[in-house]
């Protein structure tokens, strides 16, 4: 399949099933009157896809990957939040599992695809 726009991208479909999970997530009652807490994960999950569009956008290879950087940093971001909310209480070891395996697949398709980008230049 030739990939024409970002949204055939499995990396930016998958990092936007993730979005719906951290908004139910931040909906809860300790998080959800952390205005700082919840406002910066909500940020960070969304700048996973936005840079995975942005650099798409951007139609180089080196730009790409840059951007492919990027979305892994903010993934990396929002499993560190999801540790601290764990400290916190604001989630339970199961949620933080789940969560951090699901920002882990995340990450390591990013860094895949960046090492298949790498070999095409």
């Amino acid at each position: 399949m030739k990939i024409e726009k970002f949204e055939d991208l499995e990396i930016w479909q998958n990092s936007m099933e993730l979005i719906p999970l951290i908004y139910e997530i931040t909906y809860k009652e300790k998080i959800s009157r952390d205005f700082g807490f919840k406002d910066q994960i909500r940020r960070a999950v969304i700048s996973i896809s936005n840079n995975i569009a942005e650099g798409f956008e951007r139609q180089s290879n080196s730009e790409f990957i840059k951007f492919l950087f990027y979305a892994k940093g903010s993934a990396g971001e929002v499993r560190s939040m999801f540790y601290a909310a764990h400290k916190i209480g604001y989630i339970s070891d199961p949620e933080l599992k789940k969560y951090r395996n699901m920002l882990l697949e995340l990450s390591k398709h990013i860094s895949n695809f960046i090492k298949y980008l790498r070999k095409t230049k």
